[in-house]
């Protein structure tokens, strides 16, 4: 399969999600029979990379419902004589909570490998899917059914480094794992941690990064030559120019600024404050389909 194929498909998925306006191909998907069904003759999706669901998101969720009807169609498959959820599990679950008898969905014919990957790409995009759970789908799909990173990459619409960088994370103690999925550590530190040789020194990297609230500078600085770099001094703000800060010195609002961009576009972001109310955000990406894949988050 060509790349320009791959990423077609992963296009194809986005647009059954509703995340894109054209680019949709009937010859690459079925859009399948819009139905009304019972939401007790639906199993759920054996492929679902997500764990845990945030109970008020879903309560809201059942909130709009009661109001306004479920506009948007959950995607389903025939599996037997009962229905198998594709897509559209918090409207389910949220459907459920609201009491409502019947929802619209759509039903697909697809075989197990594009159900498992029109899962991932509902997922992949939601800040709130961790990256271990990311990790998961994507090493479970390969084992499941073979092929490289690259291919699975070029199939989601992502860039290998992407695949690659989540999938490392396994390789982690299971104590750094679980920094991870609790919001201890975020994954630019963990990646950051990979650089250490054995996992003892993962695991003490960890804690520090915990206890001393580490930034990832400050971690890959750690991992590099064994200290994290010496802790600014505190500085005195002007208050013309909240947002910076003398002798080149970073605010740490901004830093945390920067930190959570880093985190949500799996890439380096650099803030460059040049005067109140002035400067740059600047994202990096290293190929021509990151770049695409950085143009849809920020679309999104």
């Amino acid at each position: 399969m060509s790349s320009a194929s791959k990423r077609r498909l992963g296009r194809g998925l986005e647009a059954l999600l509703g995340r894109e306006e054209g680019g949709y191909e009937p010859s690459s998907l079925d859009t399948g029979d819009l139905l009304h069904i019972a939401v007790d003759q639906v199993d759920p999706n054996p492929f679902q990379p997500r764990r845990e669901f945030d109970p008020a998101e879903i309560s809201a969720l059942a909130d709009s419902l009661r109001q306004h009807g479920m506009l948007q169609p959950i995607l389903v498959r025939m599996v037997g004589d009962r229905y198998q959820l594709i897509a559209g599990e918090r409207r389910l679950r949220a459907s459920i909570e609201a009491r409502l008898h019947e929802v619209p969905a759509r039903v697909m014919e697809l075989d197990d490998q594009r159900v498992n990957e029109l899962a991932m790409v509902e997922n992949l995009q939601r800040e709130d899917l961790n990256a271990l759970e990311k990790a998961s789908a994507f090493r479970d799909y390969l084992n499941r059914y073979g092929g490289t990173q690259e291919e699975l990459a070029g199939r989601l619409g992502l860039d290998r480094s992407t695949v690659s960088n989540l999938i490392r994370l396994l390789d982690l103690p299971d104590e750094v794992q679980d920094a991870v999925r609790s919001k201890k550590i975020t994954q630019g530190h963990a990646r950051a941690i990979l650089g250490l040789a054995d996992s003892e020194q993962q695991r003490a990297a960890s804690v520090r990064v915990i206890t001393e609230n580490l930034s990832v500078r400050q971690t890959e600085a750690l991992v590099a030559t064994g200290e994290p770099t010496p802790p600014r001094a505190r500085i005195r703000k002007d208050p013309a120019h909240p947002d910076a800060t003398p002798a080149g010195g970073r605010a740490p609002h901004m830093i945390e600024v920067e930190r959570a961009l880093t985190e949500r576009f799996g890439t380096s972001v650099l803030i460059r404050v040049k005067a109140k109310d002035r400067g740059q955000i600047v994202i990096d990406f290293n190929s021509q389909d990151e770049f695409e894949r950085l143009t849809r988050l920020i679309q999104a």
